[in-house]
């Protein structure tokens, strides 16, 4: 990617029209749910946690859907498959920004995770979503370790710190959030809001987790907004992934 410049900013890109960012925004995670709820099943059955089949379901239609998304564009606009352009809020920003803002969006991050979200998700799972198999929610996967092979769960671990924890959240903020939210931008201050919440029902394997993802990564994009820097949200999401996925491998490991 190209060194961030002043033209990179959203007078240089089109606004999309309202079923166009819809569709941009829900599609690839719609795609990657159906392959998901075929995959895991299939993947329980041959001794595979679901959350690996959901990273297959990830990779290679939610993923390869963004990023071909983004290199369709830069062959359109640049001929060739730089995002200069296309990807903007790229503002440079100091360096102590960008420990204090992450610090501080990790921890709002982390609050919500571990303080509000388990009642709220409990109370939605117990009166909505109570007839959903256990093989789709992941916190059952912990209770289950001994179903698999320590082989498949350290493999699995591993990619889940791959593509969770560093490969998923670049993509996705390039995608979302230097791609798609600057494409909406005659919302003005609401564009981090509508953004925020489309991201979260993208995520149609978790419906449950909606209340989390909109309350825990709002922040995260108004902040992209104001600082006009998608590294922010980058250095967040990964961050906050891998918080989580290391976690498990941990977990595994252990085990």
């Amino acid at each position: 990617m190209n060194a961030p410049t002043h033209t990179d900013t959203t007078a240089s890109v089109q606004n999309h029209s309202l079923r166009l960012s819809l569709l941009l925004h829900l599609l690839p995670g719609a795609i990657a749910t159906v392959a998901y709820l075929i995959l895991a099943p299939i993947g329980e059955r041959l001794g595979l946690p679901s959350f690996l089949m959901l990273l297959v379901a990830a990779v290679f239609f939610a993923l390869s859907f963004e990023l071909g998304c983004l290199l369709r564009e830069a062959r359109k606009r640049n001929s060739s498959f730089s995002l200069r352009g296309v990807v903007v809020y790229r503002e440079p920003l100091p360096v102590w920004q960008y420990v204090v803002l992450s610090l501080l969006l990790l921890f709002w991050l982390a609050f919500v995770a571990v303080v509000v979200n388990p009642p709220v998700e409990s109370a939605i799972v117990d009166s909505l979503f109570s007839w959903v198999p256990s093989v789709y929610f992941f916190n059952s996967f912990a209770d289950h370790l001994s179903d698999y092979s320590r082989s498949t769960l350290i493999v699995s671990a591993l990619l889940l710190v791959v593509i969770n924890g560093v490969v998923g959240p670049i993509v996705e903020e390039l995608y979302f959030r230097g791609y798609l939210m600057p494409r909406i931008s005659r919302l003005k201050w609401w564009a981090p809001l509508f953004g925020s919440v489309l991201f979260s029902l993208y995520h149609f394997f978790s419906p449950w987790q909606n209340p989390l993802r909109i309350l825990a990564f709002t922040p995260v994009f108004y902040t992209v907004l104001w600082k006009k820097n998608i590294y922010i949200g980058i250095i967040v999401h990964c961050l906050g992934n891998l918080l989580g996925s290391v976690g498990v491998l941990i977990l595994v490991m252990q085990n």
